[in-house]
């Protein structure tokens, strides 16, 4: 079956026999069922993506997609009865570079983010509707493909309307966004999801090793298990919403996992292209080795020649004029070759302030600069080469304190997203423009704060209730955390306060209960009700034995950390017995 990229599968008698057959043998294999037997919603039925009070766009922008579907024996095939993906069928070929991409992109999602268990078999699945993995496998050495895949224009006509996010850097559009690549970002997704999956320092969605990889990043997000059939069908339809999307891509999961092997690079025909708006004509579909070339014309039968007549009878005969050759036609004008545009010749710094990010996590900015010409015009492929100084330990996304980036047309260059090392401090990120005479550098300063948790809990069940003059029964344990995980080396602050009543003042007592601080000198000059902690490596928090004095009645604990979690507890002091 033709692929049809750019048109939804039709719903006639013969498209619903086949999903029916695909959906029977879904559930025959114990596959994940699709959601509903609803038809997708047409274009003009679904909501404009960026619209006021609408949801956000999907991943490709609703944008279209191939819907043909793997082989299904039955009636009418001539399979062998024994033929399977697993034998090698042309079907369950997929070529070389992108089943490794694939397979990469679940490796390196198993080690960061092992709950979401996201299957290469789901990433194949996805790369085979969305770009029939990259056009058949046309790739360079390096997994990208030689020239942007790009879908239609989303303009609203036939298709979501999404006004231009990128300045045409992604898609060469200025006007409205295209989804783009083997994976088919709109340029506003991949930039929150875009990433470097070849760790050559950028994040191309042109790149198959980038975009598989953060297709399985998307597909994981919210905390997703992709072995619930719930989450992975949330999955695949935040990649496109439509139920006739879903089952088509849970075909395809289903035939991969039953088998597939690697080809060649570019030894599969190129699926067809787009037809719909903004699209280009599809190619001639390819001959498949062993069909016989169409016969030529059979001639047709010679016209006997004209008798000459006869001299005297009055007739007359016209010699038939020679067939006249038509001029030559004008051949096409030959394209001037493209004119080098003038070199960058500064850079121009577009942070909107310092980057900083607390020890241990990501920096929520991005190292971004334009590059400029002479006459201040944004200039297109330029190098830029981004360099990390200081003691801090912060390295780019994959470990690299050096990165080069290439400018796109707005003449912007944007470093790979940063990871604050563990020691606290200043940091310098230098940019500098290559290719130039004197190279152009500008520094652009950041700065890794202490590390933080966001919530605190005690750990330990002591009694909170002493006589006065005594000591406290066992010792306070509290665990910090930081988006669920520990929180080790955070500081946190632990301040004895008077009275159970917040109104009673956030300040020091100046009597009841006290801590000890370590040294030789007499305990009375070690009494202390405000002193620092840090968490140790299991974010685990354990204070010091806590005294009491004289001093009977009810008294308050406030442990606050960096990041601004806070437990208070309540102290009682009561008389001796």
């Amino acid at each position: 079956m033709a692929a049809l990229f750019g048109r939804r599968m039709r719903r006639g008698a013969a498209s619903t026999a086949v999903a029916a057959a695909a959906m029977a043998a879904l559930s025959a294999s114990g596959a994940p069922s699709a959601v509903g037997e609803q038809p997708a919603a047409s274009a003009a039925e679904r909501p404009s993506a960026g619209a006021s009070g609408q949801e956000d766009p999907s991943v490709t922008g609703d944008s279209p997609y191939h819907t043909d579907l793997p082989p299904l024996k039955g009636p009418g095939r001539n399979d062998p009865p024994d033929e399977t993906p697993a034998t090698g069928s042309a079907e369950s070929g997929i070529p070389a570079t992108v089943l490794d991409a694939y397979r990469k992109a679940e490796a390196s999602l198993a080690a960061s983010n092992p709950r979401c268990r996201v299957p290469w078999e789901l990433l194949a699945a996805i790369g085979k509707v969305e770009s029939g993995h990259a056009r058949g496998g046309r790739l360079d050495t390096n997994g990208t493909t030689p020239s942007p895949i790009l879908g239609p224009v989303l303009n609203g006509v036939g298709f979501a309307n999404i006004s231009d996010t990128d300045g045409g850097a992604y898609d060469g559009d200025t006007l409205h966004d295209r989804a783009v690549g083997p994976m088919q970002f709109i340029p506003q997704t991949w930039e929150s999801w875009g990433r470097d999956g070849n760790g050559d320092g950028r994040r191309d969605p042109n790149n198959i090793y980038d975009a598989a990889l953060a297709a399985g990043s998307y597909l994981c997000a919210h905390d997703r298990d992709l072995t619930v059939e719930r989450d992975l069908h949330q999955a695949i339809l935040g990649y496109n919403r439509s139920q006739e999307y879903l089952r088509t891509v849970l075909h395809w999961y289903d035939y991969y996992r039953k088998g597939a092997h690697e080809v060649p690079d570019g030894s599969q025909p190129a699926p067809g292209a787009p037809t719909g708006s903004g699209g280009t004509t599809p190619s001639p579909a390819p001959v498949r080795p062993g069909t016989p070339s169409p016969s030529p014309t059979k001639p047709g039968k010679p016209t006997k020649p004209t008798k000459p007549a006869k001299p005297g009878d009055g007739s007359s005969s016209k010699p038939t004029p020679p067939p006249t050759t038509p001029p030559p036609t004008t051949p096409p004008p030959t394209t001037p070759p493209p004119t080098t545009p003038a070199p960058a010749t500064r850079l121009v710094d577009l942070g909107d302030g310092a980057l900083s990010a607390p020890a241990g996590e990501r920096f929520a900015e991005r190292p971004a600069v334009r590059a400029e010409r002479a006459d201040k015009k944004p200039a297109a492929q330029a190098k830029v080469r981004f360099t990390l100084t200081g003691e801090t330990g912060t390295t780019f996304e994959g470990g690299a304190t050096t990165v080069t980036v290439t400018t796109k047309a707005d003449g912007v260059a944007k470093a790979p997203a940063l990871l604050a090392g563990g020691k606290p401090g200043a940091l310098t990120v230098k940019a500098t423009l290559l290719g130039t005479t004197e190279p152009v550098t500008l520094g652009l300063r950041g700065e890794v704060t202490a590390p933080r948790a966001d919530k605190l809990v005690r750990t330990d069940e002591t009694e909170l209730t002493c006589e006065a003059g005594a000591t406290f029964e066992g010792r306070i344990a509290l665990t910090a955390t930081r988006d669920g995980q520990a929180a080790p080396g955070v500081a946190a602050t632990a301040t004895v306060l008077a009275g159970a009543d917040p109104a009673d003042g956030e300040k020091a007592a100046d009597q009841g209960p006290y801590f000890l601080t370590p040294g030789d000198e007499p305990a009375e000059d070690r009494r202390t009700r405000e002193l620092t902690l840090t968490t140790d490596a299991k974010g685990n928090l354990l204070l010091p034995e806590l005294h009491t004095d004289d001093t009977t009645g009810t008294f308050r604990l406030r442990v606050e950390t960096t990041g601004g979690a806070v437990v208070v507890l309540e102290l009682k002091v009561t008389d001796p017995a």
